[in-house]
């Protein structure tokens, strides 16, 4: 490994770097994005039941705040459950608002590494094609340098494109999941509205 690093020259650092931050923020997101922890199985209707017991205190909109992102949308729609439907929502949808931006943390930095992985690759191709050219001179080609000089266009070309594929596929894995998350959160919002004002059954 470290022979193709020297082989690569100077401009594989760069890249280097961009590999080791695409897979942390890679590992990151898929630990945070799961299912289980952002839109748990039955939580409305848990929610639902025990505003129906007990109302809503301040004990049980913390705890369901604390339980989850979707815990979160709902306690914000359960503290304004005795105004109207629309200040409701409001609440809901602003609630809605920061819970998107935290489930997109990272997914612009990975999408970044993804967009300028093969630029710095092709940079990498521009100063391997310096060295080859340098290579020939009055005297005649040096062999090393030139076979050097095309290493390094084509190890940092191909690094550089091996980080952005996988970088690309998971950003948009990422961007389609949040997505899907955010229109599952505000159905059960809505859902959480029409209940507690008595609008729909179970």
């Amino acid at each position: 490994m470290f022979a193709i690093i020297q082989a690569a020259g100077w401009p594989i650092w760069p890249l280097l770097l961009a590999s080791i931050l695409a897979v942390a923020f890679i590992i990151e997101r898929s630990i945070a994005l799961r299912r289980s922890k952002i839109v748990p199985e039955g939580l409305l209707q848990s929610i639902v039941a025990e505003y129906r017991q007990g109302g809503a205190t301040e004990e049980m909109l913390a705890r369901v705040a604390r339980h989850s992102p979707l815990g979160r949308v709902l306690s914000a729609g359960l503290r304004n459950v005795k105004s109207t439907r629309e200040a409701m929502k409001e609440s809901i949808e602003e609630s809605g608002r920061g819970v998107t931006h935290e489930l997109e943390r990272f997914l612009t930095s990975l999408g970044t590494i993804a967009s300028i992985a093969p630029l710095m690759g092709l940079f990498g191709t521009v100063v391997g094609m310096i060295e080859i050219f340098g290579a020939t001179t009055a005297a005649g080609t040096n062999p090393q340098q030139l076979a050097h000089g095309i290493s390094v266009a084509l190890y940092n070309t191909g690094f550089g494109l091996l980080i952005a594929i996988p970088a690309m596929i998971f950003y948009r894995h990422f961007r389609a999941l949040v997505d899907s998350f955010v229109v599952e959160m505000e159905q059960q919002a809505v859902k959480l509205v029409e209940l507690v004002h008595g609008q729909r059954a179970d």
